[in-house]
C-alpha cells in the first residue's frame, strides 16, 4: 500500500511539473510572454475565421458585451459544442472580437493528454490561458480547482461540456457534470452563456488523410456561430431541492467532499449536477436547431 501511495504521489508530482501552472500566472515575466502568445494566436484565428473562411455570427453583441463590460467581480462561463481541435481559438476570430487581448481573453478547459504532452506544449498552452483537465480524473481533480479559481476571481472560463469531439450533425450529447459543479461551487454564480457552432468540422476534419487530421486547418469553408442568451439558475431553490433528495444505499459513492454552505452530500450533488446539466443541454439543443434553421434560410 505504501509503495502504491508513493507511486501515486510521484505521478501527481510529475503531472504538476509537466503542466507548469506557474507559467499561467498573469505576472509571469511581466506578462510579455502571454501577450505575445495571444497576439500570435489571435492573428492566426483572425486569418482563418475572417479571411480564409467565411464566418457568420448571430447575436455576437451578447458575447462582446459580457466579455468586455459585465459587472466587476461577476464571472462568465461560456459553454459550447465541440466539433474539432481548432474550435478554440478559431471561434473567437470573427470580426470585431478582441481576440488578441490577453486581459480579456478566456481561460479554457483543455485535454491534458493532448495539449500538455511535454514541457514546451505545456508552457505555450499555459501562456494561452489553458487549464489542463485529466480525462477520467473526476470533477474534483486538482485541475478543476484551477478552473474554479478563474470564476472565483471574476474571470471568463470556456468549457466544452460534451467532453469530446463529434463531427457529425447530431443533437447535443449528454453533458459531463464538471461544468455544473463549477457553477455550484463558485461563490458568485457565473453568467452561463451558451454558444453553438458548425463548420469547424470541415476546417479541421478528424479523418482526412488516412484517418488523420490535416497538418494545417483548411480554408474556403463556411462557419456559423450562434450566441444564446444567459442561462439563469436559481441556486438557492436548486440547492434546497437537492438537500431533500433521498439517499440510495445501492448507488456507488466516489467520496466527493460535502459542499458548503448548505452541506450538500454526494447524493444531493449528483441530483443537482444532473438537473443543471440537463437544462444546459436542453438550451444548447434549442440553439443548435435555431442555427440549423438560420442556415437553411
Amino acid at each position: 500500500m505504501e509503495a502504491s501511495a508513493d507511486a501515486g504521489a510521484a505521478a501527481a508530482a510529475a503531472a504538476a511539473a509537466r503542466t507548469l501552472r506557474w507559467a499561467g500566472r498573469a505576472g509571469h515575466l511581466g506578462g510579455f510572454p502571454r501577450a505575445a502568445v495571444f497576439a500570435a494566436v489571435g492573428a492566426f484565428a483572425k486569418a482563418y475565421a475572417s479571411l480564409l473562411n467565411t464566418t457568420t455570427v448571430h447575436n455576437a453583441d451578447a458575447l462582446l458585451r459580457l466579455v468586455s463590460a459585465r459587472p466587476p467581480g461577476t464571472p462568465l462561463l461560456s459553454v459550447s459544442n465541440h466539433m474539432s481541435t481548432v474550435d478554440d481559438p478559431l471561434m473567437w476570430g470573427f470580426k470585431g472580437f478582441p481576440t488578441s487581448d490577453a486581459k480579456l481573453g478566456r481561460w479554457v478547459l483543455t485535454a491534458e493528454d493532448i495539449c500538455f504532452r511535454n514541457i514546451v506544449m505545456s508552457y505555450v498552452f499555459r501562456l494561452g490561458k489553458c487549464v489542463p483537465i485529466t480525462r477520467g480524473g473526476g470533477i474534483y481533480q486538482e485541475h478543476m480547482n484551477e478552473a474554479l479559481d478563474v470564476l472565483v476571481n471574476g474571470g471568463w472560463l470556456h468549457s466544452f461540456p460534451e467532453g469530446k469531439i463529434a463531427q457529425v450533425d447530431q443533437p447535443i450529447r449528454r453533458l459531463k457534470w464538471g461544468t455544473a459543479s463549477l457553477i455550484v461551487r463558485a461563490p458568485v454564480t457565473p453568467i452561463v452563456l451558451p454558444i453553438v457552432h458548425s463548420g469547424f468540422e470541415k476546417v479541421m476534419p478528424e479523418n482526412l488523410f488516412f484517418g488523420r487530421r490535416p497538418p494545417v486547418p483548411l480554408w474556403g469553408k463556411k462557419i456559423d456561430i450562434i450566441v444564446g442568451e444567459p442561462i439563469e439558475f436559481d441556486m438557492a431553490s436548486l440547492k434546497q431541492e437537492a438537500a431533500m433528495v433521498p439517499h440510495d444505499p445501492s448507488s456507488v459513492r466516489k467520496g466527493w467532499p460535502t459542499i458548503s454552505p448548505g452541506g450538500l452530500d454526494e447524493a444531493a450533488q449528483r441530483w443537482l449536477y444532473q438537473k443543471m446539466s440537463d437544462k444546459i443541454q436542453s438550451v444548447m439543443e434549442r440553439l443548435r436547431k435555431r442555427l440549423l434553421n438560420l442556415k437553411q434560410h
